[in-house]
């Protein structure tokens, strides 16, 4: 790039030539000038300083405020869901101890504590200058606010927005923001094109989610629910969900007199269901799944937090919804 000055010593001595030859030579020098311009790189974005997000109040729908002076260095996650998040939106360095379940990611500081039944002083050990609860362990997050501790109580999300929603939380809380909302932000990039992808049935398919052996299972008001209304699907435990209650419990006769198109099973890993198991049970051998083998094994932590991992769980809904489309 031309230096200013120089341009300027160049046009005094010129001051005497005609006018016009003034003017072609001005009009030259300005064409040189600018093909040897260099141009200047594009500005980076700026870095997110953690640091200055504090002090800060972190609220969450329907919970009580928590006021954090500074970023917190030693968190600890009660909630697997949580522990999950924290290390999605680059916060995991942060997390000094993790709970007893919280089994990914693998080297997550795992402890023997547990949300429902530890004490606040077995918490407050890990000298915490954050905790992060689940909404059941009102006992343990009333001993810990008795100390002074932060804590964040995180209630289980209802909806893929309360699942977002918790989750920027989470960056807000702990100085990654910008992170979780690159995080989310992927999160709807990637479910909106695998329900995009996936095809979609002449008819609607009916399903059954499976909790555990003795047939509890998910209405689609619930947070898994959801996920299959993303797809279309029918629930055949909705009319069981009376009251508002959201995990009824189906009898054998129920299910196979629903006979429904997909069968998925959450309690594979904890419980050992598998899919020669259930057509094994009285009656199940005649169910449209079970016959056309259409049941399915997932992962039961996936299936039951509403973390980034949800994504994996809606690939294998729609794995399952396409599998019924092939010959």
């Amino acid at each position: 790039m031309v230096h200013r000055p120089d341009h300027e010593d160049v046009m005094l001595g010129f001051r005497r030539l005609p006018a016009l030859l003034l003017t072609v030579l001005a009009l030259l020098f300005a064409g040189t000038a600018c093909a040897t311009r260099t141009p200047s790189p594009a500005p980076e974005a700026p870095v997110e300083d953690p640091a200055a997000a504090f002090p800060a109040q972190i609220t969450l729908a329907g919970q009580e405020p928590v006021t954090l002076t500074q970023q917190p260095k030693h968190v600890v996650s009660l909630s697997p869901t949580a522990t999950e998040s924290l290390y999605a939106i680059g916060a995991g360095d942060q997390v000094a101890a993790a709970d007893q379940l919280s089994t990914f990611p693998q080297d997550a500081p795992r402890t023997e504590l547990n949300a429902l039944t530890s004490d606040a002083a077995a918490v407050a050990g890990h000298d915490p200058d954050l905790v992060i609860a689940p909404e059941g362990a009102a006992e343990l997050v009333d001993g810990l606010r008795k100390l002074e501790i932060p804590v964040l109580v995180t209630p289980a999300a209802a909806s893929l927005d309360e699942a977002y929603a918790q989750i920027e939380t989470l960056g807000q809380a702990t100085g990654h923001s910008r992170q979780a909302r690159d995080v989310t932000g992927r999160m709807r990039e990637d479910i909106k094109k695998i329900v995009a992808d996936t095809p979609t049935p002449p008819e609607p398919l009916s399903y059954f989610h499976e909790l555990s052996p003795d047939h509890y299972t998910a209405t689609s008001g619930s947070f898994i629910g959801g996920v299959y209304g993303l797809f279309g699907l029918t629930n055949i435990a909705d009319e069981a969900g009376t009251g508002g209650n959201e995990y009824p419990q189906l009898s054998q006769e129920r299910i196979v007199e629903a006979d429904p198109d997909l069968i998925f099973l959450a309690d594979a890993e904890c419980c050992g269901v598998t899919s020669r198991a259930v057509a094994e049970r009285p009656g199940w051998n005649t169910l449209t799944a079970v016959r056309e083998n259409h049941v399915i094994a997932l992962d039961d932590d996936i299936a039951s937090r509403w973390g980034p991992r949800v994504v994996d769980l809606v690939r294998s809904v729609s794995d399952a919804v396409s599998q019924t489309q092939r010959p």
